[in-house]
């Protein structure tokens, strides 16, 4: 900020001036006035705010990835938000090697789609692992079969699918994977001047490294870019935290099965004595008529019973609880 005149100094100007002893051409700024050149062919759709968001909802993404994935690969998965960027389409699509691995996704409700460009070697390193391999990568590169498609769109989907909670915040997300394309030339599904935000994501599974990149195009997000802001994202946070699953945590809980078993007794027979069992045999159990029965909640002793019945079943009345295990 420039230095602040007192009144009396601005005073002092203003007589000088009219005056004449002093001519105000004498104080024009002759500094070169900054001027930041604009592209127009490449005009700034996204700000550093919404590339920011964008962040936040991929470290999200990722950690839904490091969770569920291993479910899958049975490999241990780290996920980490390299970076993003904007680019022009054209930018990113002269950057793509052959074969690669393009997950064109539907972003319904949004208008148009998204691409997933997932690296080769972890597309060999899902291939292997899914098989029955170890996970190792293959050092050269070939075109993949129709069947080893098939096993990168299953995991594809499910990378996919887990897209729709990150982003719940901005939009009910409902994306469906339409297909896998392993030539870059059959992904031009937008024009390559449009500008795109680009979210680099760094897998490894096992000892196996490699980049996905998801484009996001600006056509596609135009409808909720006033939601991408960090301000919004927080407040929206905010009221789903507030919100209390107590509720709902325990009817789920109560609508767990669990297996309950009430033990009679427990005898020891020799094998010869087993194989020449005959019908209206007698097997002398361990446990008294009078003896109270153990009942088991799954294999944990949890209470103690007398046998009877109840219409034309057999049933237990329980007499005592054990509390600890």
């Amino acid at each position: 900020m420039g230095e602040v005149l007192s009144q009396d100094e601005i005073d002092n100007l203003l007589k000088a001036i009219s005056t004449g002893d002093l001519d105000a051409t004498d104080y024009d700024d002759k500094k070169e006035q900054q001027v930041k050149n604009y592209d127009f062919a490449r005009p700034a759709k996204f700000s550093k705010e919404h590339l920011r968001t964008l962040e936040i909802i991929f470290e999200h993404y990722g950690r839904l990835l490091y969770t569920n994935l291993p479910a899958y690969l049975r490999k241990n998965v780290q996920v980490e938000v390299v970076n993003s960027e904007a680019v022009a389409y054209s930018e990113f699509a002269n950057a793509l090697s052959n074969p690669v691995l393009l997950g064109i996704v539907n972003f319904l409700p949004l208008q148009g789609n998204i691409i997933v460009e997932l690296a080769p070697t972890l597309g060999y390193a899902m291939i292997d692992r899914l098989l029955g391999g170890m996970g190792v990568a293959i050092e050269k590169k070939r075109e993949f079969s129709e069947i080893e498609i098939s096993i990168i769109e299953r995991m594809m989907n499910v990378c996919v699918e887990l897209m729709r909670e990150p982003w719940q915040n901005v939009v009910q997300l409902n994306p469906r994977l339409e297909r896998i394309e392993t030539n870059p030339q059959f992904a031009q599904f937008i024009s390559p001047s449009e500008m795109i935000a680009i979210v680099t994501l760094n897998l490894k599974i096992g000892d196996v490294e490699g980049l996905m990149n998801v484009c996001l195009p600006y056509i596609t997000l135009e409808e909720v870019m006033d939601k991408l802001n960090t301000k919004y994202w927080y407040s929206t946070m905010q009221e789903v935290d507030s919100t209390n699953y107590g509720d709902d945590i325990e009817s789920l809980i109560s609508k767990a099965v669990v297996p309950i078993k009430a033990v009679l007794g427990t005898s020891s027979i020799s094998v010869n004595d087993f194989v020449n069992l005959q019908k209206g045999d007698i097997i002398k159990l361990n446990a008294g008529i009078e003896e109270e029965l153990k009942v088991y909640v799954g294999n944990i002793e949890k209470f103690k019973a007398l046998p009877g019945a109840s219409a034309d079943n057999y049933a237990v009345r329980i007499t005592s609880i054990i509390r600890e295990e």
